[in-house]
């Protein structure tokens, strides 16, 4: 145990940043060719950096899943996500970031070499996102980054070559000390100018605000002295090592040392003072331990308290928390491994903790099962082993382990075999030397082993490492390796044709046996609801609200900010789960197109990406956050093409539905796409989002938040000549109207469910309680059996178009038998459907998505159309639901749904409950159940979270309620407790 406390620790040190694995990387072009990405509003990858601005607005982190992210630090909101050129490989890692104290200027760096022989540092505007500079010539990896006190000048510590200090009024280079004997990790600067940094050749250097040099010490306490944090008014420096437990408080006149804290718990790779210099602050260095900071009274000199600093994870190192930087009314921010951040007061309470959005697998490395054609799995979402759950590549579904009971186990899931007769593998878990019949494999400098399997043929292993999967045949000769990062564990099928690696970025990616080629890749999202399947070319399968987990990066060359659109602006083209369920069997992606083709009669569009990307839409004013006075603003936004097809729509949102703006007119003296809007916002505060489109897709929103501070009861209204004047009046609750359908008693016999009629009805009786509550009238229109014909429920969507207004909300329930055509077209079956004729007796979704893009109010759509004739003893309709939720939830239909079920689960009814489980969780929900907070007020959030849990435990976990919701709409109040 001590000896694998030991290789542990030492990985720790070595896996961090700039000694994993460098893939050779050569000069020339970037490319151009979209690369696909995940995209979580979190990172993927330990964050190991960050940076504050002086007014403590803004966090600014960075890491190796390559993009830079700006937070709101007060509340963990996500502002802007940066994108610097990346390749395939380790080109753009992001290994540091800085954010100037004006807060105006992000600055990062790593592996950036964008295609050239020497790194680069990247210099992006914050507001904009634009890369405004790039400053290179680089001979190493840039290390560490920090801007002075007055953001006068921008240090850079590299991993050789030492250190360079560049002026910010145009960023030339102003001083370098090469003179360094290893890589330096951190610098600080104190209020004067000075400066000191670190150097894992083990001294700690002092230069003046000339930066010259005026002292170079070892430092006391360890041979790898990490961070280094000036006291606020400079007389003190406190040393963090990497080696050591000891923090070291230093003179920050000469180096010469004061006095010595030990730790205790693991290595202080982060260190700082409070902001009026009472406390000391070091952050633990991982092991097994949990989140902790230990932080000294008077001056760093007194006792010690422990402060938990989020949630634990297992024994992986995602606790290390490696920066910890001083607030400027008290307390730290933190950031650490996991990946995750937060905020503790002055008193010590986390009051901000942003957590990870990936799965971990590690914990167990023989804990991924799979079943013998490789089609299922199971994992863990919080290390293999807790949290458990099951993906169907051929169900489309995810299913959770637990909540009291035990789901339908699926076909015999089976874990990586261990042993084979002649095939010792000793020594790979968390090892830099594994063997084979007591032989060391060979593996690169630093690569540490994590996981093993054997195939069942016992004539080849693989093992998953820091750096690759390299499968062995029985004599230890390797027969092919690829790059990845971190499996955590691994699994081979049992016919012998899937290696599965669960990976250190939260996916869990097929290869082929025989060559190592990659087949799918799945992303199970940590809130474990969503998830998204995709192959290599982009083709993807996604649950409800999950199309926005991955898009496509373009870069724009060495000197402009990447582009990313998510999967969801191609929907047209690449959602084909019928083609993800067809990659295993065929062992190849174009036959599986092929295949699907035909089965479908579809065609793959031959078109290049580039040619279909939509528009960019940029909003120059008013700013974000900003505040108002007056319902009446002048919007001002840009619009890019990037695929050069000309612009032929413009979409206003407020608040994620639709406003009619007069037409958008060019700004004079601007850029040619420059445009300004009138628009009319609410009384409160809001969000307005600009969309735009072009013949082939749809733009991803630009918003802005705006802060009403106007007089209440302020309208504005239109005079006779069409011109805006304000009014003092009440303001009008909004109306609530109501469509619901329900159809049990179908005309096919072989059709008829148990409760779907009474499901609407239901629902409609429990909303009109809410009149006089909420909405100041609400007026519904039932449909239900006979008269839920195919005319009935056209004439109804119509009649909810026509009544709704912009102040209204509208709400659509349909329950009933939904299905699919041959050709993926989804139909909702009214009363007198004949399932042969769907074109001519069915509601095709489009009638639907029609109804919801011209609605003028909030608008709330609830789905349970999957019921299981299995169920009823009657005939099943199977409906891609995923698909019909997700396009009705985009941005630009900007409808939230509630969906009964996912994948190709089934709705299931009662007689116990008189009800769909669905409609009885909804009608509880709605009459109270779901006030968590005890508001009195429902939101669109507490009735989802009282829904899925409800529905679960009704169900035993047979079915999987999901609710998609745009970005673009704010959570809001859909009813009062009754």
């Amino acid at each position: 145990m001590r000896q694998l406390i030991h290789v542990f620790t030492t990985f720790l040190a070595v896996i961090s940043i700039v000694t994993l694995h460098i893939i050779p990387t050569s000069a020339g072009e970037l490319t151009k060719d979209p690369i696909l990405r995940i995209e979580t509003e979190m990172h993927t990858s330990s964050i190991y950096r960050m940076s504050i601005d002086r007014e403590n607005r803004y966090l600014v982190t960075g890491t190796a899943d390559k993009t830079v992210r700006v937070w709101e630090l007060s509340t963990g909101r996500l502002i802007k996500v940066l994108r610097p050129p990346i390749a395939v490989g380790i080109e753009g890692w992001i290994w540091t970031v800085a954010i100037s104290p004006d807060g105006e200027t992000v600055a990062c760096s790593g592996w950036t070499k964008a295609a050239e022989p020497h790194f680069n540092i990247y210099l992006f505007d914050r507001e904009s996102g634009k890369l405004v500079r790039r400053i290179t010539g680089f001979p190493d990896a840039v290390n560490y980054l920090t801007y002075s006190r007055d953001g006068r000048f921008l240090v850079a510590t590299l991993k050789s070559k030492g250190i360079r200090i560049y002026r910010t009024s145009d960023y030339s280079l102003v001083s370098e000390d090469k003179d360094y004997g290893s890589e330096s990790r951190w610098a600080d600067f104190d209020i004067n100018g000075r400066l000191v940094t670190t150097s894992y050749d083990g001294f700690i250097r002092l230069y003046d605000k000339s930066f010259k040099q005026i002292e170079k010490r070892k430092a006391p306490g360890g041979n790898i002295p990490h961070a280094a944090s000036f006291s606020p008014d400079g007389s003190r420096i406190a040393i963090g090592f990497n080696d050591s437990q000891e923090v070291n408080v230093l003179s920050g006149k000469d180096l010469s040392h004061l006095y010595t804290q030990t730790v205790g718990i693991g290595n202080p790779r982060g260190v700082c003072w409070s902001s009026d210099g009472r406390f000391l602050y070091a952050s633990n260095g991982g092991l097994r331990g949990p989140f902790v900071i230990r932080k000294w009274a008077d001056e760093g000199r007194g006792r010690y308290s422990n402060i938990h600093a989020g949630k634990n994870r297992p024994y992986d190192g995602r606790s290390m928390i490696d920066c910890i930087l001083p607030l400027r009314n008290g307390g730290i921010v933190f950031v650490n491994h996991a990946p995750s951040f937060g905020i503790l007061d002055k008193n010590d309470k986390l009051v901000l903790y942003k957590g990870p959005s990936t799965a971990f697998y590690g914990g167990d490395p023989g804990g991924l099962l799979i079943s013998h054609d490789g089609s299922t799995i199971q994992f863990g979402f919080d290390g293999i082993n807790k949290s458990p759950a099951r993906f169907s590549i051929i169900n489309r579904q995810m299913d959770l382990i637990g909540f009291g009971f035990s789901v339908t186990q699926p076909e015999s899931l089976s874990p990586p075999i261990s042993f084979a007769e002649g095939m010792d593998i000793t020594d790979w878990q968390v090892s830099f030397k594994p063997k084979l019949n007591g032989e060391p494999l060979k593996l690169t400098e630093n690569e540490v082993c994590f996981s093993r399997a054997i195939t069942p043929d016992r004539k080849n292993f693989l093992l998953g490492t820091s750096h690759f999967l390299r499968l062995f045949d029985n004599n230890g000769n390797e027969r092919w390796r690829i790059p990845v990062h971190i499996a955590r564990a691994v699994n081979i099928s049992g016919n012998g044709k899937f290696v599965v690696a669960a990976l250190q970025d939260g996916t869990i990616r097929w290869y082929r046996t025989d060559n190592g080629k990659e087949l799918l890749a799945f992303f199970p999202h940590n809130d474990k609801k969503r998830w998204v399947a995709w192959t290599p070319s982009g083709y993807y399968d996604a649950s409800p609200g999950a199309e926005e987990l991955i898009g496509w990066h373009i870069n724009n060359g060495k000197d402009r900010e990447a582009d990313f659109f998510s999967v969801s602006r191609f929907r047209g083209i690449y959602y084909r789960p019928e083609v993800v369920a067809k990659v295993l069997d065929t062992l190849n992606e174009n036959e599986a197109v092929r295949l699907a083709n035909e089965e479908t009669g579809k065609k793959t569009q031959d078109v290049s990406i580039h040619k279909i990307l939509p528009p960019i839409v940029t909003i120059i004013s008013p700013k974000d956050e900003v505040e108002v006075k007056t319902v009446e603003i002048t919007l001002k936004f840009t619009v890019r093409s990037p695929s050069g097809e000309p612009v032929t729509g413009i979409k206003i949102l407020i608040d994620g539905r639709p406003f009619s703006p007069q037409r958008g007119t060019p700004l004079p003296g601007q850029e040619k796409d420059a445009r300004e809007m009138k628009v009319i916002i609410p009384e409160k505060d809001s969000e307005v989002s600009v969309i735009a489109e072009n013949r082939y897709a749809v733009s991803e929103p630009a918003t802005v938040r705006l802060k009403w501070r106007g007089e209440s009861g302020l309208l504005m209204s239109k005079t006779v000549d069409g011109a805006l004047r304000q009014s003092v009046e009440f303001v009008i609750k909004p109306k609530l109207y109501i469509l619901a359908i329900g159809v049990s008693e179908y005309e096919d016999k072989g059709l008829k469910l148990g409760f779907a009629s009474k499901d609407a009805k239901d629902f409609t009786d429990t909303m009109l309680k809410q009149k006089g509550g909420l909405y100041r009238d609400v007026v519904a229109k039932l449909l239900t059996d006979n008269k839920a014909t195919r005319d009935e429920i056209l004439d109804g969507l119509d009649w909810i178009t026509k009544e709704t207004t912009s102040k209204d909300v509208a709400m659509v329930f349909l329950a009933g038998h939904g299905v699919n055509d041959p050709g993926g077209i989804y139909y909702f079956l009214p009363v007198n459907a004949n399932t042969e004729k769907l074109k001519r007796t069915g509601i095709a979704f489009s009638d639907i998505k029609n109804t919801v893009v011209s609605l003028a109010g909030k608008t709330i759509l609830f789905v349970d159309t999957c019921h299981s004739g299995n169920v009823m003893g009657t005939r099943r309709g199977v409906a891609d639901i995923n698909m019909v939720v997700n396009e009705l939830a985009s941005a630009e239909n900007g409808a939230v749904v509630f969906s009964s079920s996912t994948g190709r689960q089934y709705s299931i009814e009662d007689a116990a409950w008189k009800n769909g489980a669905f409609t009885k969780a909804l009608v509880e929900g709605v009459n109270g159940e779901a006030d968590y907070k005890r508001t009195g007020k429902i939101t669109i959030n507490m009735l989802d979270l009282y829904i899925s849990e409800k529905v679960k435990e009704l169900t035993k976990g047979k079915q999987t309620p999901t609710t998609a919701k745009p970005n673009t709409v704010p959570d809001f109040p859909v009813a009062l407790k009754r």
